[in-house]
């Protein structure tokens, strides 16, 4: 079944509320494994360790899962490819896992680095290949704005400013920190805005509007596809809207692009296009950032900050754990 079929199908019910949980500890247990590598400048390392995790973890939760956005094709990574088969059985449930978000900032011990997993039916998620896409992204306070990916920075930072009742120099944008997006910056400037540049991160750069004490009000600019997709997972819930566009850069990724169904590269994909249905998202720090805490490791015991987000309820729930160790400094998996 494809994903656009999907979207007509009547919302899905059957994720168990208590697979929340289940998906909290899958995260929790990448992000401890993933953090015992931070700041040793090899966040390869960092991302194989939290992908073996997650894999182990997710054996565990009662569901017939499919990852349909991982860490790689089949047979390019040992972990978490496009196609494997997680979980111990239950609800037909298709998956998409990054166990480690910001390599880069996880193997320097820079900001923001995390463990993110989202579960939804068979067809929730579009299957975007690691290519590009162009996005904008607001909060709950400003989904009524008239923003547009045709429109110019300055425009939607009006746009934003009018909704959310303000000045445009009330306004702040966080922005990639990228060479690609200059004019942007310049535009959002000109504008009188704020611009708060992130050096990695896409997918909580895309939360930011919608988390009340961020002070950000609109995320832009052009990032890789699949975190696009993960923050529509996250929004679901959290109220806020992502728009996007794909934009391959060159014929092997519209190729890509191809092999996955899609052809169509002028669309414009809305939050519901790229997650669709009962969604369930989950992250866990690995180093602290704007959104989590980091993942803290003792002799005997391991600290978490981790958040759970379910489209079908609107909830979003923050949790704090301390984990004791097992013998072998690992987290304790088992029911």
């Amino acid at each position: 079944m494809s994903h656009v079929d999907s979207l007509f199908m009547p919302e899905n019910t059957k994720l168990d509320a208590a697979m929340s949980i289940d998906l909290v500890r899958v995260v929790e247990a990448a992000a401890v494994a993933a953090a015992r590598l931070v700041g040793r400048g090899d966040g390869q390392a960092a991302d194989a360790a939290a992908a073996a995790a997650m894999q182990k973890a997710l054996r565990q939760v009662s569901m017939q899962g499919k990852i349909v956005i991982g860490e790689g094709a089949r047979g390019s990574v040992p972990a978490l490819y496009t196609g494997e088969a997680v979980g111990a059985g239950g609800v037909a449930a298709d998956v998409i896992a990054d166990p480690l978000e910001c390599t880069t900032r996880a193997a320097r011990s820079g900001p923001d680095a995390v463990s993110l997993i989202a579960i939804g039916a068979p067809g929730a998620f579009l299957p975007a290949p690691p290519v590009y896409m162009d996005k904008i992204a607001v909060g709950p306070l400003a989904v009524t704005a008239d923003i547009s990916l045709d429109a110019r920075p300055e425009d939607n930072v009006r746009a934003v400013a009018a909704a959310l009742g303000r000045q445009p120099s009330e306004v702040t944008v966080c922005v990639l920190d990228r060479p690609r997006h200059a004019q942007i910056v310049q535009s959002v400037r000109a504008a009188g805005a704020r611009v708060r540049l992130i050096g990695e991160g896409d997918v909580v750069g895309a939360l930011l509007p919608s988390l009340s004490d961020s002070g950000v009000d609109l995320y832009l600019g052009t990032g890789r596809a699949p975190e696009g997709v993960f923050a529509a997972a996250a929004l679901r819930g959290l109220g806020g809207r992502v728009l996007v566009r794909l934009a391959p850069r060159n014929d092997e990724e519209r190729a890509q692009l191809n092999a996955v169904g899609i052809s169509d590269f002028h669309r414009i994909y809305g939050t519901d296009d790229l997650a669709a249905g009962d969604v369930i998202f989950a992250a866990a720090g690995v180093t602290p950032g704007p959104l989590l805490d980091g993942a803290h490791i003792g002799l005997t015991h391991a600290y978490t900050h981790s958040v759970v987000i379910r489209s079908r309820t609107n909830s979003v729930r923050w949790i704090k754990t301390h984990h004791r160790l097992d013998e072998n400094g690992n987290l304790r998996l088992g029911n």
